[in-house]
């Protein structure tokens, strides 16, 4: 167990607070909103009953995980003793150096410095730090505390054990941790997201398929094996001889589909019009939060079943 300080508790901030205490750890919680804490506090309060009832705290009481979050009202008291620095602050990139200068000044020199930052790149506010070795990006897929998928990723002066840490960290709080060699513009994560959307938007805009023609694709084609297979595994599973047998099958498919893929379509231009109508009509504007609801327990069914699936399977 070690002491872990939350730095700005938004929806991420919050989120990660929940996946560490139910790894057993101290979490101190801080904001420079009083009320932003007090609310992610009883946020908290509500998810994990929830969580418990599909036995995703790991066998632990709801109370004792609860009663490992504290909020507190000063970063240095967050800070002190802190082994892990879990930064949530908004994208912004003053925003982040200056919140870093403070961090740096403030921990202990055993602590690593960590930004839930899902687009800035660690250089850009890691640089003039005197401790910039112990600080990277720990970028997760919201929640974590239901997808365990998180990238570590460092700047140019991140040391191998501060990276190394982070991970080890993020395996015993249940997480799989992507590692990233060197940093890159979107990491991973969105970068492959990316790459799915900008197609999703052009297949939409030049007429060829609906928005819901999409989804379906996606939600009831590919997604049902890429919810527990990559897809390295996938093609390799896909030819009789594994990955080399399915590159010589399929590979000039998509090389003849690559070069109609090099235009983009602006996806707040005239195709968001109709993206937004399908939508709507689908899912009216005021039931959003309770759709985010829906979805964020359909996670936590999926996350029980591929639990037990792992187990029984030995994964």
């Amino acid at each position: 167990m070690v002491k872990v300080a939350i730095v700005g508790s938004g929806f991420i901030g919050r989120a990660w607070a929940i996946s560490f205490a139910r790894a057993g750890h101290d979490v101190r919680m801080w904001d420079q909103s009083p009320a932003a804490t007090t609310g992610a506090h009883d946020y908290i309060a509500g998810v994990l009953g929830d969580l418990a009832a599909n036995d995703l705290l790991r066998g632990q009481a709801i109370d004792v995980v609860l009663g490992r979050i504290a909020v507190v009202a000063e970063l240095e008291e967050a800070l002190a003793d802190a082994v892990h620095i879990q930064e949530n602050t908004p994208e912004n990139l003053d925003v982040k150096r200056e919140v870093f200068s403070q961090i740096d000044a403030m921990a202990g020199p055993q602590a690593v410095i960590a930004s839930s930052t899902s687009a800035l790149l660690p250089s850009k506010f890691t640089d003039h730090l005197q401790g910039r070795h112990r600080c990277l990006v720990l970028h997760p897929i919201n929640p974590p505390y239901l997808i365990p998928a998180a990238e570590v990723v460092p700047a140019p002066w991140t040391s191998s054990e501060t990276v190394e840490r982070t991970r080890a960290f993020l395996v015993d709080a249940g997480h799989a941790p992507l590692v990233m060699k060197h940093e890159l513009d979107g990491f991973i994560m969105n970068r492959l997201q990316g790459a799915l959307l900008e197609e999703a938007f052009r297949l939409v805009a030049d007429g060829y398929a609906s928005v819901e023609d999409v989804d379906i694709g996606i939600r009831d084609g590919l997604a049902l094996r890429w919810s527990f297979m990559g897809p390295f595994e996938t093609i390799d599973l896909n030819a009789p001889g594994g990955v080399r047998d399915y590159i010589e099958r399929y590979q000039s498919i998509y090389a003849n589909i690559f070069p109609q893929m090099l235009r983009r379509v602006d996806w707040a231009g005239e195709v968001i019009e109709t993206v937004e109508d399908d939508r709507r009509k689908r899912l009216p504007r005021e039931e959003l939060g309770e759709r985010q609801v829906w979805r964020d327990r359909r996670l936590m069914a999926l996350a029980a079943h591929k639990k037990k699936s792992d187990q029984e399977f030995g994964r």
